[in-house]
């Protein structure tokens, strides 16, 4: 770990980093001396318990569906009433298969998760992040999907929407709190093996032909993921604002 990645003395907060990629980057910066904090949608951390994909330990767990804005705001803040927050990762997300979408319920909730959410975690969150006295402004990393760059995800407009809606908020945000000393950037998974993406890790025949579409000829792994959300939280992205970083062992250039 160098002075750059050392995340000592800060508070992160992860929006659904109780399992998959959001647990991987809460683990990143915990290894690396952040108070880390997450959100997840059921009622304790206990209820994790066994998962594959997530690991609760060491970490400040509350419960918070981020789809109903009124939880967003009554949910305590990390750290504290009145305490800063470092870091604000939004790796909350939900999909429905079998064309579940396309049906107002489907279309609602995961328009609800993935893209309001987003905003309104930031609205909550920007007192926490400004700067103070001796003490930078904080960072936002926007997760969001490859899925948001072409029209390949036929049977889920939603997520494909959402995901093109979180990019582009990241670049709205990016330049619109630059000035007053928030960063926010977003990162861009391509298939990574968690529990939402089983419909096509657990098919033999689908995942034969996903890993032959990515040149890398692998899955990403939340520690995949983690890496480029460090790098963004870190001053090695100083001078970077709106702008998605693609993470996707090269899936989106050889569409």
């Amino acid at each position: 770990m160098t002075a750059d990645t050392d995340f000592s003395g800060q508070r992160v907060l992860v929006v659904g980093g109780s399992s998959g990629i959001g647990n991987g980057v809460a683990h990143a910066f915990r290894q690396r001396g952040a108070e880390v904090h997450v959100w997840g949608t059921r009622a304790s951390a206990a209820d994790y318990a066994g998962e594959e994909g997530s690991d609760l330990t060491g970490l400040h767990y509350a419960s918070v569906d981020v789809g109903d804005p009124e939880q967003i705001e009554r949910a305590p803040q990390p750290g504290g009433d009145g305490a800063t927050l470092d870091v604000l990762v939004l790796c909350q997300g939900t999909v429905v298969y079998k064309r579940g979408e396309f049906e107002r319920a489907g279309w609602d909730r995961v328009m609800a998760v993935n893209l309001d959410s987003l905003m309104h975690c930031c609205r909550r969150f920007k007192p926490a992040l400004l700067p103070t006295a001796g003490r930078e402004g904080g960072k936002v990393i926007i997760v969001s999907s490859i899925a948001g760059l072409g029209g390949s995800n036929v049977g889920n407009p939603a997520y494909a929407a959402s995901k093109a809606g979180a990019m582009s908020l990241a670049r709205t945000l990016g330049v619109a709190w630059a000035p007053e000393g928030i960063r926010v950037n977003g990162m861009a998974p391509g298939l990574v093996d968690t529990k939402l993406t089983k419909i096509t890790t657990q098919n033999p025949k689908r995942l034969e032909g996903a890993l032959a579409s990515i040149p890398m000829h692998r899955l990403g792994t939340p520690a995949d993921m983690a890496g480029a959300v460090l790098f963004l939280a870190s001053p090695l992205a100083a001078y970077m604002a709106g702008q998605t970083l693609n993470c996707d062992g090269g899936l989106s250039l050889a569409r």
